[in-house]
C-alpha cells in the first residue's frame, strides 16, 4: 500500500471524537488559559456523544446525570404542563453548556426534558469525572465558578425582562444576545421561549411593523 493510501485509510479510521474538543478548550482558554498537558488531561474525562435532530439526552422524570457542552448543533430544555404545552427555558447553541443542574447535583427526577433542535456532536461530563477533573486540573474551578456566575446573571437578567420588559424588548434582547436564532429556531418555540403568542412574535418580525 502506498503510504497516501495508508495515511487516508488511518485518518478515515480516527474517531470523530478525537476532532470534537477544539470549541471545548477554546472555551476553556478564553476564561483559563490551561496548558497542553492540561487540555490532555481534561479531555479524558468527557464521554463524546452524537444526538440526532429531535433525539433526547434527559427526559422528564429520568435523573441527570450530564453537563453537557455543545460542539456542533443545538439543544433546549423545556417543560410540558398539564394540557400538553411546552414551554422553552433555555437554548444552547455552539460553545454552550445544558443540564438540569438541580437534578444533577441532587440526584432527584427531572422536572425537564432536553432535546436536539439540530444533528447535535456534544461533550458530556458525569458528575464523578467533573469532580475528579477538577482535583486533577485544579484551574477549572475557576473556570465552573465563572460559568455559575454568569448563569446566574442570565437567569436575573431574565426575570426581570419577564416582569418588566415590553414583548419587543423581549424579541430584540433576544436578537441581540443570539444572533441568528430566528434562522435557526422554529417561530413558535422562540415565542414560548419568549413568553408570547406566535403571532405577536409573527408581529414583531414583520418588519412593516418594527420601530426605526
Amino acid at each position: 500500500m502506498k503510504i497516501a493510501e495508508a495515511l487516508q485509510l488511518f485518518l478515515w479510521l480516527i474517531p470523530d471524537a478525537l476532532y470534537m474538543f477544539e470549541l471545548l478548550l477554546q472555551k476553556i482558554n478564553e476564561k483559563v488559559p490551561i496548558t497542553p498537558e492540561e487540555s490532555a488531561v481534561c479531555k479524558t474525562f468527557f464521554i463524546p456523544k452524537k444526538l440526532r435532530k429531535k433525539q433526547y439526552l434527559l427526559q422528564e422524570g429520568d435523573v441527570c446525570k450530564y453537563v453537557a457542552f455543545v460542539e456542533k448543533g443545538m439543544l433546549r430544555s423545556y417543560t410540558v404542563d398539564d394540557k400538553g404545552t411546552e414551554h422553552i427555558m433555555q437554548f444552547a447553541f455552539e460553545g454552550w453548556w445544558l443540564s438540569d443542574q438541580f437534578s444533577f447535583l441532587t440526584a432527584e427526577p427531572s422536572v425537564y426534558n432536553i432535546d436536539a433542535l439540530e444533528d447535535c456532536e456534544l461533550l458530556l461530563l458525569t458528575k464523578p469525572a467533573e469532580e475528579e477533573m477538577l482535583v486533577r486540573v485544579p484551574k477549572l474551578e475557576r473556570y465552573f465558578r465563572l460559568l455559575l456566575q454568569n448563569s446566574l446573571i442570565a437567569i436575573q437578567r431574565r426575570l426581570v425582562s419577564s416582569l418588566s420588559h415590553t414583548a419587543e424588548e423581549k424579541y430584540r434582547q433576544l436578537l441581540a444576545s443570539c444572533p441568528g436564532i430566528a434562522q435557526r429556531v422554529p417561530q413558535h418555540m422562540m415565542a414560548s421561549y419568549l413568553g408570547i403568542t406566535p403571532e405577536t412574535l409573527s408581529r414583531l418580525r414583520n418588519p412593516k411593523n418594527r420601530k426605526v
